[in-house]
């Protein structure tokens, strides 16, 4: 068989799914946005995510302090999206001998930038060689209190779907950074420059994310408490998708709902891609994605940066996208595939 047939999630349930656990400390394992631990009065919760030189990144348009941000962010998102607060980083990386020491150290700054900005401590990691181009792993704890982290099974009928921020501008960035390289590539002219007049926001959100490190504080400080929770990495369709699965559980979601910034949609109709499609599937966000029950409408209809976008339904009701028209359409997750 090969993995493409299963894709990233279908072989991970393959390879995890006879794993038992045998320590009683051990909350949550394999499946959700971070695995939890409890310790005391406390639960730490841990992620672990590797980014491919030519898979996940092109140094052709990614400066090196922007992805040592990035791969950082994106780790700390996972711990956000848990409930909890991120506290201590392990970075591992493969380097081959093209990169000089100034330029590691550029990685690292950038990494350490995203840490300082998180109140994370690099405590460790890892060094070796590659023959393959960069690699990095970076592996993020957190802590929170005894039974309050979310996680992405926690979801019920009649349940609000909320999302924070807006949605598709890191897609939007990617495609218009690859354009601006293909028409360098091809002009094999040095003096070429780019053209992001206007367009500084969503180029930010592809290649400088920020975790919603605010956001959870600001969710506990208004006593909202979600019920189901994660990131969105792989875009809105897939994640929804997920929540829905482990929470056993529908969804109706309204495309009128969906937040999206002026730059994502005029360079939508600039590339002839369909804004709800780049919105729902787009991926790298790093928005946070949850449900709070329905008695919470009043404490989260008004919150800044935060738009309650559907309901959840019976699972038999199926996972629906609702057009502004009111037709109905299954969704589909047609954002990153790992293979």
């Amino acid at each position: 068989m090969k993995i493409e047939e299963l894709g990233e999630f279908g072989l991970i349930e393959r390879l995890t799914k006879d794993f038992e656990t045998h320590n009683a400390s051990t909350v949550k394992g394999v499946g959700d946005d971070c695995a939890v631990m409890d310790y005391g009065d406390k639960e730490v919760v841990t992620t672990t995510d590797m980014l491919l030189e030519g898979v996940h990144f092109d140094l052709a348009y990614c400066p090196l302090k922007h992805l040592g941000y990035k791969s950082a962010m994106v780790n700390i998102s996972d711990v956000c999206a848990m409930n909890a607060t991120p506290t201590q980083m392990l970075v591992s990386i493969g380097v081959s001998n093209r990169f000089s020491v100034e330029q590691i150290e550029e990685l690292y700054a950038g990494i350490y930038l995203a840490c300082e900005k998180a109140g994370v401590d690099v405590v460790g990691g890892d060094t070796c060689s590659s023959r393959t181009g960069l690699t990095i792993s970076i592996t993020c704890m957190g802590v929170v209190e005894k039974g309050k982290a979310v996680l992405r099974s926690g979801a019920k009928v009649n349940d609000l779907i909320c999302v924070t921020g807006d949605l598709g501008a890191a897609y939007m960035g990617l495609q218009l950074l690859m354009r601006e390289n293909k028409v360098f590539q091809e002009m094999g002219d040095k003096d070429f420059q780019p053209d992001f007049a206007g367009k500084e926001y969503i180029i930010e959100r592809q290649l400088k994310p920020e975790a919603c490190i605010d956001t959870v504080k600001f969710l506990r400080e208004h006593n909202v408490v979600p019920t189901a929770m994660m990131d969105i990495s792989d875009g809105l369709s897939s994640e929804l998708m997920h929540i829905c699965k482990e929470s056993g559980v529908g969804c109706a979601v309204y495309e009128n709902k969906i937040p999206i910034d002026y730059q994502t949609a005029s360079m939508a109709e600039e590339f002839n891609m369909n804004l709800t499609t780049v919105a729902m599937n787009g991926g790298e966000d790093y928005e946070l994605l949850f449900t709070v029950p329905l008695s919470e409408y009043d404490k989260v209809k008004d919150l800044e940066g935060v738009h309650v976008i559907g309901h959840i339904t019976p699972a038999e009701e199926g996972q629906l996208l609702v057009t502004r028209d009111g037709q109905t359409f299954t969704l589909k997750a047609q954002g990153w595939k790992a293979f």
